[in-house]
């Protein structure tokens, strides 16, 4: 039933309007409405709802949330920081100089946070 439907996922801030800057402008997806309860903007052929919570309510996940699927990671981690994004580094994981980690699969990762510190994720298929 759901197999064929568009995906909404969600993620927190307490600051609306950096998160309106940083999925908007610095993400590029395109700003669908607003409201004081958060944030709606589209993702190529899906959803994202940025809930608008209180500070007691908003402690950001220690794991990746949200992740995005490249054709290139470091066509896209360049773009990135191009954009002001900088990017995570882990002591338990061996990332290359462009903080990219490579799985036993293959798959090329690399992680960053959006304002509010949500953890976000790029990864290319190995």
């Amino acid at each position: 039933m759901l197999s064929d439907k568009k995906v909404k996922a969600f993620v927190i801030t307490t600051d609306a309007p950096s998160a309106k800057k940083f999925y908007g402008e610095t993400l590029g997806f395109k700003f669908l409405n607003g409201d004081e309860y958060g944030l709606e903007f589209e993702m190529n052929d899906s959803r994202l709802r940025v809930s608008i919570t209180t500070a007691e309510n908003a402690v950001p996940q220690k794991h990746t949330v949200l992740g995005w699927c490249v054709p290139d990671i470091y066509e896209s981690v360049q773009y990135l920081k191009n954009k002001g994004i900088q990017f995570e580094r882990y002591e338990f994981l061996q990332q290359d100089e462009n903080d990219v980690w490579k799985a036993e699969s293959g798959t090329k990762v690399a992680w960053f946070k959006d304002p509010h510190g949500n953890l976000l994720s790029i990864d290319q298929a190995g």
